[in-house]
């Protein structure tokens, strides 16, 4: 058995000898003592585990040795599978609960799971300046193999745990995108297993159809097994500049001006309250300023979401110089401002030194603990949610998320849209400029209804011909959502590729009643 699986089992003992005894209260009650004494620790032997697999792996095997090995065990798989009658559907047969979304799918109950354990960088080839890695490869280990030889992804998305699968098959997304898109348009081929397990590989030459369809379709067209992503050369430094705007149509129009300069290699916003907000601008430079260096991944610097918010406070402008790698995870120690719900007094200084270099703890922990009581607290009472919007329905969108939730911080990152044939694309096929709103916290208006409040905001992102991302709770029903998104191609594939008898439709993988 896995170790990490061995892990996980004791932890589920342990919960259920505190629920026998009584104690189940102090995990919901006093998420912190828990998360302190239990997952952290348990976070950092993850870390050590994969760190040292990894290590082994580079020392011992070939890692792409190893691939096509496993990749014949899929297939292997696929076919026993199709040879039993194929009476239900395939999934992967990853634990729910190691996914970084916060929702589990019990559908992995059900349905037939196909073990998949790709988790390997396989090729880096700078004269094509392309990456080629296995699904289960996160964006930590990316970093720190591409910054070390000096190169990285044009699109990085912000957590260590990020995996390229889930950014393929769903989506990602970070602060370079107004430049070159969402995480799937800096991938140049999938490799996938095939309902009636054969390899196939699609490029924009090569099975063209397949490769726009696979980005958001959640592994219900085959299983990706490698995919080739694009790279550009890197340098050490970030110089970012932080600029406090207030006023909300000042807000948007000055974000816009931002995301539209190329000269800026990244643009964030982090919105504070309706009417103030800190936009950050950055480029990638070889030499910082000595005194205006932040080592800002160091365990002991304050979370970057507060120290922001000091530019806010002191209502002034400032230029920091940030390690790159440092730079790409700077939200990962407070997973952007969700940890303050669950450790209150984390940002606390003594509590920085003493214990930052644990945090944070796996989301894959934290979903795994929670509970069936912690879980409907969350859902009735948080929100996790990123929609994408047209950038010139910002102020209107920022104004619709105020009245029906009402939470601060918000997130926002621009990202460039290209025309398409996938699920995702701008409605009048030209290129577009939009808008992620990240919104992740406690809602602040009176009588919030999770499902009400998500299906206005679900509305309103139809009606402005955005998207919203599948990772989150999904309460639109099925008509709604292939209003949202463009399934003509997804569909005629499904056919074509033999995948309604061996996948769900991705509506029934991420609409709420799938989930839970």
């Amino acid at each position: 058995m896995d170790p990490l699986t061995c892990l996980a089992s004791l932890l589920l003992l342990f919960l259920l000898w505190l629920k026998v005894k009584g104690l189940e209260h102090v995990i919901v009650h006093q998420r912190w003592i828990f998360a302190c004494l239990f997952l952290l620790p348990l976070s950092v032997l993850f870390d050590v585990y994969y760190y040292l697999r990894a290590w082994l792996i580079l020392k011992m095997y070939s890692a792409p040795k190893l691939h096509d090995q496993r990749v014949r065990d899929i297939q292997r798989q696929v076919r026993e599978w199709k040879k039993a009658g194929g009476n239900t559907y395939m999934c992967t047969g990853r634990p729910g609960w190691l996914t970084v979304s916060l929702r589990v799918g019990k559908y992995k109950k059900s349905y037939k799971n196909i073990m998949i354990n790709l988790m390997d960088i396989l090729d880096v080839d700078t004269k094509r300046q392309v990456l080629r890695v296995e699904p289960l490869v996160n964006m930590g280990q990316v970093t720190a193999l591409l910054n070390s030889i000096g190169w990285t992804l044009p699109v990085l998305p912000e957590l260590d745990d990020l995996t390229v699968g889930g950014l393929v098959m769903g989506t990602g997304i970070e602060s370079s995108s107004h430049i070159y898109g969402l995480f799937q348009h800096i991938c140049v081929a999938y490799e996938l297993v095939l309902a009636n397990g054969s390899v196939i590989r699609c490029t924009e030459e090569e099975n063209s159809d397949l490769f726009h369809a696979v980005p958001w379709s959640c592994g219900t067209l085959g299983f990706l097994v490698a995919a080739e992503i694009k790279i550009v050369p890197a340098k050490s430094w970030v110089k970012l500049r932080y600029e406090p705007v207030r006023g909300l149509e000042n807000i948007c129009k000055r974000f816009n001006e931002a995301s539209v300069n190329k000269e800026n290699t990244f643009v964030e916003g982090i919105q504070y309250t309706l009417n103030s907000a800190v936009i950050m601008t950055g480029t990638m430079v070889d030499f910082p300023e000595p005194d205006k260096i932040n080592r800002m991944g160091l365990h002991f610097k304050p979370w970057f979401f507060k120290h922001v918010e000091g530019y806010l406070t002191a209502d002034r402008t400032g230029v920091e110089y940030i390690p790159l790698r440092h730079y790409y995870h700077r939200h990962t120690r407070s997973i952007f401002w969700e940890l303050q719900d669950i450790i209150p007094f984390g940002n606390n200084p003594v509590f920085r030194w003493l214990f930052g270099w644990m945090v944070p703890p796996k989301i894959s922990l934290l979903k795994l603990t929670q509970g069936e009581t912690i879980r409907l607290l969350y859902e009735q009472h948080h929100v996790i949610q990123d929609m994408l919007i047209p950038m010139q329905h910002l102020q209107a969108a920022i104004t619709r998320f105020h009245q029906e939730i009402n939470i601060h911080p918000l997130w926002l990152c621009p990202f460039l849209l290209p025309p398409g044939r996938g699920m995702v694309h701008p409605k009048g096929q030209k290129e577009e400029l939009y808008v992620d709103i990240g919104a992740y916290g406690e809602p602040k208006v009176k009588h919030f209804e999770a499902k009400a409040s998500t299906r206005q905001l679900e509305k309103f992102v139809r009606d402005v011909n955005g998207f919203q991302m599948l990772y989150a709770d999904v309460y639109m029903n099925r008509e709604e959502f292939w209003e949202m998104f463009d399934g003509q191609l997804y569909h005629r594939l499904r056919e074509e590729l033999g995948c309604k008898e061996a996948f769900p439709e991705v509506y029934d993988k991420i609409c709420k009643s799938a989930r839970h």
